[in-house]
């Protein structure tokens, strides 16, 4: 257990008696910047299918998707709580309605004990978010937004179709509402400063943030970002695996030691990931992590300015 961030699975597992483990849904929705509502291709970056594992399928009904998950994790661990995560595309873009039935089919299922909802700040309003206060008095409920970047010149480049504003909005509103909070960023977005990426820790340490996914930027085959990595190379950083770290670490060190780091890094399938190729486990990427805080004697918050 490392002191020199705040890691979420401690924090979880304080929450909770036994373990808990997070089941993936797809229930089958899409995204505004999908659909023409507010434009089409989706995020220069996204392949969903680089994130969906096998057993969540959208032609499955979601006590389905909750079993197959239960099943596929249930024989490495013996006693333990779930949490349906409802992890593809806005999942918070429907009617009311039909997403209280989709959520709360999901809760009904034994040993789920909350939900873990990913989406997009633009894609929720008052009346879910009053919904989803109520849900959080009786179980456990995480709303994980895509902020992705700070820079608005950003989000427009990479047709994300919200600003920053948006998120700050839909965050503080979230949170508010005493609903546990989530956000997700990438480093090293084409055309981000070193600069600029610092920028956003600075800017998320202000906002009222549970968790925190930090991800590298993956160039994934499917994307318009891999046709521009082949048109414009000069847009992109690509780090090293040593060149990452330290831009996390130096990123922790601006970030707000109460935001808990859910992970420093996403790892696509390789027959999506075009770059970076670095071909590191998970938890071989968090030893390289800890034992380079030690190195640097640093922590979470260290350059924090108060």
């Amino acid at each position: 257990m490392t002191n020199r961030y705040l890691n979420y699975n401690q924090v979880i597992k304080s929450e909770f008696t036994e373990r808990v483990q997070k089941i993936s849904i797809n229930a089958g929705f899409t995204c505004p910047n999908r659909d023409g509502s507010k434009g089409k291709g989706g995020c220069t970056y996204c392949n969903n299918l680089t994130f969906s594992p096998e057993y969540c399928r959208p032609s499955r009904t979601v006590s389905q998707q909750v079993r197959a998950g239960i099943a596929f994790f249930d024989h490495k661990y013996n006693g333990q709580y779930y949490l349906a995560y409802f992890q593809s595309y806005t999942n918070t873009y429907d009617s009311i309605d039909k997403l209280k039935r989709i959520y709360e089919e999901a809760l009904a299922y034994p040993n789920v004990v909350g939900l873990v909802v990913g989406t997009r700040p633009d894609c929720v309003n008052d009346e879910l978010l009053d919904y989803f206060a109520e849900l959080s008095k009786r179980y456990y409920v995480m709303i994980e937004y895509g902020v992705e970047s700070t820079s608005d010149e950003t989000l427009e480049f990479i047709n994300r179709g919200h600003d920053y504003a948006c998120a700050v909005e839909a965050i503080k509103a979230t949170a508010k509402r005493g609903i546990k909070t989530g956000a997700h960023i990438i480093l090293g977005l084409p055309r981000e400063s070193k600069e600029t990426i610092l920028g956003h820790a600075t800017k998320l340490s202000q906002l009222p943030i549970d968790t925190l996914k930090i991800h590298q930027l993956q160039i994934v085959r499917g994307t318009e970002m891999a046709a521009q990595l082949n048109e414009h190379p000069e847009w992109f950083n690509l780090y090293t695996i040593d060149e990452y770290i330290d831009l996390a670490i130096d990123f922790l060190e601006l970030l707000n030691p109460k935001i808990a780091i859910e992970r420093f890094v996403s790892q696509s399938p390789k027959k999506f990931l075009i770059e970076p190729q670095w071909g590191l486990k998970n938890f071989e990427f968090l030893d390289r992590i800890e034992k380079r805080l030690e190195e640097r004697d640093t922590w979470q918050g260290k350059k924090l300015n108060p």
